[in-house]
C-alpha cells in the first residue's frame, strides 16, 4: 500500500497498488472480525469486491473457494464464525429483499459480507462497516473504510 491515512476517527483511506495488496488488506480485516459483524462493499463492476470477500474469508480461516454468489444471492461458509457472503447485484429494488429474510443473517451469529450493498437500501444495521472500492487505474484501488460510531 502506497499510502494509508486516517481521514477521521472512524474513516480510513487506503491506496492499494495491486490485487495482492487489496487481498492482504481484506485478510487482515477478516482476521479480527467478531460474530455479528456486517461489512457492506460497494464499487464498480470489476473493482475487486469479490477479491475483498475472498481475503476476508481467508482471514477468518475459511479456505474454501469463495466465489461471487451472483445467481444464488447468498452463500454460507462454515467456520468457527460462519461467513454469509451476499451479492446483491441482481437486486433492482430494496423491496425485493422483503421475502428473502436476509436481516436474520445480518442479525445472526456469523459475519455477513455484502457485495453491491447499495442495493439493500436502508436495511443494513447501523453497526455496518462500509467499504467503498474505486478504480484509480488497472491495478490501483482507492479503498475507503468507514467504521460505525458504536
Amino acid at each position: 500500500m502506497q499510502k494509508r491515512q486516517d481521514t477521521g476517527k472512524m474513516k480510513k483511506e487506503i491506496i492499494s497498488l495491486s490485487p495482492e495488496e487489496t487481498f492482504d488488506l481484506a485478510r487482515s480485516i477478516g482476521s479480527g472480525l467478531k460474530r455479528g459483524t456486517v461489512i457492506a462493499i460497494t464499487g464498480d463492476l470489476g473493482a475487486g469486491k469479490t477479491l475483498f470477500a475472498k481475503g476476508i474469508a481467508l482471514g477468518m480461516g475459511i479456505e474454501d473457494d469463495v466465489t461471487s454468489p451472483s445467481f444464488s444471492i447468498m452463500e454460507s461458509y462454515d467456520s468457527e464464525i460462519p461467513l454469509y457472503h451476499f451479492d446483491l447485484y441482481r437486486i433492482e429494488y430494496p423491496d425485493e429483499l422483503d421475502n428473502l429474510f436476509f436481516e436474520e443473517y445480518w442479525e445472526g451469529d456469523g459475519v455477513s459480507v455484502i457485495e453491491w450493498a447499495e442495493n439493500a437500501g436502508d436495511r443494513l444495521p447501523d453497526r455496518t462497516i462500509k467499504i467503498s472500492m474505486q478504480y484509480s487505474d488497472e491495478k490501483t484501488r482507492r479503498i475507503i473504510i468507514e467504521y460505525p460510531d458504536n
